[in-house]
């Protein structure tokens, strides 16, 4: 399901640290990319504090994640894997579902997470094709109003732990009232830009 959120921030951080926690039975590794954007790689950070151990995969010479690096890092107590669709420091473009197929092959169980902050919209995806598990994305890239975000949650996971407790909105996912003139506006964007923003980004 989709659930509405502050930003690509309180997205990312709900998708790590949730989704770890998620799966804490399992195992205590988390794979992330190295060139996150800071709100994930001080999720990961904030992990290894509850005891995780993270690995921070280094991109190749291209800037890009390889699939491989992702498959060499992943093992049977690996919980979760982030790596971002698009850098947005170097413009680098993730082949995420190909990182994705590759962490799911060496363990079936992990929950892969894709920030899709930078590229949504200008990379075309859908989340049954892409395959990850948790997608992030925010409504201020796509010229929205700032102070809106997503987090797609598969809908197979059912015990996703929430970050904000309090009123049960977003299904009890997050508490706090919806910031309703910025979750229209991000719609109205996403209409209006869809048509012209993968144009633009060539």
């Amino acid at each position: 399901g989709l659930y509405f959120t502050s930003g690509g921030t309180e997205a990312n951080n709900l998708a790590v640290i949730g989704g770890a926690l998620a799966k804490k039975r399992r195992g205590n590794k988390v794979v992330v990319s190295a060139y996150e954007h800071d709100s994930v790689i001080k999720s990961a950070k904030q992990l290894e504090t509850m005891g995780f151990s993270v690995t921070y995969l280094m991109p190749d010479e291209n800037g890009i994640i390889t699939p491989a690096s992702v498959f060499e890092a992943v093992d049977e107590k690996t919980v979760l894997v982030s790596v971002m669709l698009v850098n947005n420091e170097i413009g680098a473009i993730n082949p995420i579902k190909e990182i994705c197929a590759a962490a799911k092959r060496k363990n079936p169980e992990i929950l892969f997470h894709t920030d899709a902050v930078q590229g949504f919209l200008k990379i075309p995806f859908q989340a049954k094709t892409l395959g990850a598990d948790l997608i992030s994305i925010s409504s201020h890239k796509v010229h929205g109003p700032k102070g809106a975000g997503v987090l797609y949650i598969h809908p197979n996971l059912k015990s996703f732990p929430a970050l904000l407790v309090g009123g049960g909105q977003e299904t009890g996912m997050r508490s706090g009232t919806e910031a309703t003139p910025a979750i229209l506006g991000f719609t109205a964007a996403c209409t209006a830009v869809s048509a012209t923003l993968r144009e633009d980004a060539e």
